[in-house]
């Protein structure tokens, strides 16, 4: 059995769409998506008057004359990951004074972009048997967990065990050690413990299982990101790293000592580890940039064939 696994694509649409049609170009039998799929931000386009728009985009402010110009911007801003807002200078006043305003229309937005990603995978999906898994990470609403629940052709599994053929059962969360960004999926280790220890307690066979978990062990090289001051700048110019990893997570890791972890959340972290018997992967991310980063790995009766780190 090959699997496919991506994530951290944080919004963008390219990456989704590369992800969904993985399995054909890859020949896998399972697509997994670690956490992390919606975008941070929106980015609003300005009417100007007389079919011109105003734009700023990664610092850059950009003057559209015309619906094809908005259009391509509008493709742009999604495959970057963020959320493209096409408004007037009157609605922009009112959201940013309006108390909690600007929080419903990221809501929406985010709400409207996943509905369209697992109406794609349903369409792509369809007819070709392949088996997609996804588990929301930190950084993801709460809301999107019924848009997925509702698609034909991707499962739900945050705190699911999943037997993947007769030799393999996977684990999955998408929660995350405490962040310096307080998001909507994390909690402190001992609680994490708690909840993924219930998952794993299931497991009849834990030495041939995989443990799809959104947090990388401690220390394992996987969970390695720029050290943040106080006041969250880098330091160190970002040339210093330091393990951000989940406690949590390296002890069901050396308890377990599962046959495969597939890690994300640390986008740097890119990496391969065997560690306390565990293969340990972390693909990275670069969805900014609109390329996918993934793992493919050929998965054989009680042990692990043929794997390798994929770009595209």
């Amino acid at each position: 059995m090959k699997l496919y696994f991506a994530t951290d694509v944080h919004g963008s649409e390219i990456c989704w769409k590369k992800f969904i049609n993985a399995g054909k170009f890859y020949e896998a039998d399972v697509l997994i998506l670690g956490g992390d799929m919606t975008g941070k931000a929106i980015i609003p386009i300005i009417a100007q008057g007389k079919n011109k728009y105003k734009v700023t985009l990664l610092d850059q402010e950009s003057i559209l004359d015309g619906q094809e110009n908005v259009n391509e911007m509008v493709k742009t801003i999604q495959n970057r990951g963020y959320y493209p807002y096409v408004t007037t200078p009157e609605e922009v006043k009112e959201i940013s004074t309006m108390p909690g305003q600007s929080d419903k229309v990221f809501l929406v937005q985010v709400i409207n972009t996943v509905q369209r990603w697992m109406d794609y995978a349903d369409e792509k999906l369809a007819g070709t048997g392949m088996r997609c898994y996804v588990c929301p990470g930190n950084d993801d609403m709460f809301e999107i967990d019924d848009l997925i629940k509702a698609s034909k052709h991707i499962e739900l599994v945050e705190g699911k065990l999943i037997h993947l053929d007769e030799d393999h059962e996977m684990i999955n969360s998408g929660w995350t050690n405490p962040t310096p960004w307080d998001t909507h999926r994390e909690e402190d280790d001992e609680t994490l413990l708690e909840r993924i220890e219930i998952i794993a307690s299931q497991l009849q066979n834990p030495r041939t299982a995989i443990f799809n978990l959104h947090a990388p062990p401690f220390g394992s090289g996987l969970d390695e990101a720029p050290e943040l001051t106080e006041d969250l700048h880098l330091a160190n110019a970002g040339q210093s790293l330091v393990p951000v990893g989940s406690e949590a997570v390296l002890k069901l890791i050396k308890k377990y000592k599962p046959l495969l972890g597939l890690f994300g959340h640390i986008h740097e972290g890119k990496g391969i580890r065997k560690y306390h018997k565990t293969l340990c992967i972390n693909p990275g991310s670069m969805y900014e940039q609109g390329i996918l980063q993934g793992a493919l790995i050929n998965l054989k009766p009680k042990k692990i064939g043929t794997y390798m780190l994929t770009t595209g």
